[in-house]
Formats: structure tokens, sequence, C-alpha cells
């Protein structure tokens, strides 16, 4: 997957956004749609998102370090309320003015101290920028009751990092997690944790077969890396990704660990 994960580049900006909204700039730290080179992690966060909007129906959402807002807005979509959450004043502005729904607001605040009543917490993709994951969680824990749920993700270090290597070349990473670390990081403050992974399917799955056939040489050898890469990641779909629940050692292959936690 070496040709998709390479996507996330400063001269990439969101294309056609509704009229008075200022489209975002990708710099790494988040993932944004309208942007076709993006379309490949877009997705991969998007999917996770459609999975858990299925689960919060009729509820309170807080959507934690929402950033662009397109993972609150689908929330919203079944969700009773939603709030999105983050600090960063551009994608707040941005967020704020693009996603308009009755039920949804946006609330530019740290993930550590904003407060609401909420029977769900969303946070996806963000606890490995955290320097204090455990204050984090605990504070997650805090804003739901006995019968609420709390759902974070992460990436998986084994597939993000390059082979031999300790970690990825994310700058914005403050740690990255194995399956084990992660699962004990949200069991320090809760009773249940469920963890699921999130791998490739479908294309996806085809595409990384043909990788480890030697497709990135041939593509490079016939000068056709950057014509396939121009259709294939923009067709990227929901549909080629695939969520299931395992216990750590079959999360061991696993793109990014999603763990649902109650008290």
């Amino acid at each position: 997957m070496s040709d998709l994960q390479g996507s996330s580049e400063p001269r990439f900006v969101q294309r056609n956004q509704p009229a008075g909204v200022p489209p975002l700039e990708l710099t790494g730290e988040r993932t944004l749609p309208d942007v076709p080179e993006e379309n490949y992690w877009f997705r991969r966060h998007l999917v996770v998102y459609e999975w858990i909007g299925r689960r919060v129906a009729g509820q309170r959402v807080i959507d934690m370090a929402c950033g662009e807002g397109y993972g609150a807005d689908l929330l919203a979509q079944s969700a009773e309320t939603v709030v999105g959450v983050d600090a960063n004043p551009e994608t707040h502005e941005h967020a704020r003015l693009r996603y308009v729904r009755d039920n949804l607001r946006f609330k530019r605040d740290l993930i550590s101290t904003f407060r609401a009543d909420a029977d769900a917490v969303v946070c996806l993709q963000t606890i490995e920028h955290v320097e204090d994951p455990d204050a984090v969680v605990s504070h997650f824990a805090s804003l739901v009751g006995d019968g609420g749920a709390v759902y974070i993700s992460t990436p998986n270090v084994l597939t993000l990092a390059g082979k031999g290597a300790e970690r990825s070349d994310n700058p914005w990473h403050v740690h990255e997690y194995r399956a084990e670390e992660f699962r004990a990081l949200c069991e320090r403050h809760f009773g249940s944790v469920a963890m699921y992974g999130l791998f490739h399917a479908r294309k996806l799955r085809a595409h990384a077969l043909a990788i480890r056939l030697g497709w990135d040489t041939v593509h490079s050898r016939l000068g056709l890396t950057k014509p396939f890469y121009d259709r294939f990641t923009p067709a990227i779909s929901s549909a080629d990704f695939a969520l299931r629940e395992s216990d750590d050692s079959g999360l061991t292959g696993a793109l990014d660990f999603v763990a649902v936690c109650s008290r």
C-alpha cells in the first residue's frame, strides 16, 4: 500500500467546496474529503464512522477531535444530537459553515476539557496524537453513564510503520500502538472493552496481493504508476474495508484498531 499511503502532502487542497466555505489544506495531521489523492485515507476513516453511526441511532453523541466535520455530520444522520469538538480554529470554522443540521453543533475546545451530557463519545485516529492518553480516556469515561459507550480508534503501528521500524515517520504522532498496548490503555478505564480490527477487502485486498506479487516493480518499470493510481485511489469506497472483532492475536495485521468501551 505504499503508493496509496504516500498521498498526504501539503500541496493538496479540498476541491468544490460550497459557497462561503473556505477549503482546507491537507497537512498530514488529519484526513479530508474532497481531495481525490487522499481518498484512501478518507474512506478508511469514513467506514468506521459509518459503522458507529449504525450503533448510536437516537443517542446524544460527542465527536471528539472532529476535524473537518464530515464524521460528525454522518453521525448526526442517525443520532439524536451530535457535538463536534475540535481545537483548531480553521477546521472548526470550516465544519461550522459546511455542515448545518438542527441536531448538529460544533464547539471549539480541547478534547481533554470539553464536557456535555452524552450517551456516546467518539474519538477516531486521535489518541496517537495525545501526550497523556490515560487522562483523555479517563475524561471520556466520565462523560458517559453506565449505559453509554466510548468508541476510540488508532492505527496499528505494525502495519503503519515501515518494515523493521519501531514507528512511522508521521510527525504528528506522539505514540503508536500495538493491539495489546491499546487494549491495556482502554481497560485501565473501562470494565468492558471489545476490540475490532479494520482490514482491506475487495479491490484493496486484491491490490495488496498484487503488491506482494511484484506490482510495485511492474507499474514503475512500465511508467504506469501515476495513471493507475490517479484512477484507482479515487475509486476506493467504504466497501473496500472490513471491520471485525478479534482477540489481540487476530489483530496483528489490522490497519487500525477500534475499541468499543463501556463502564
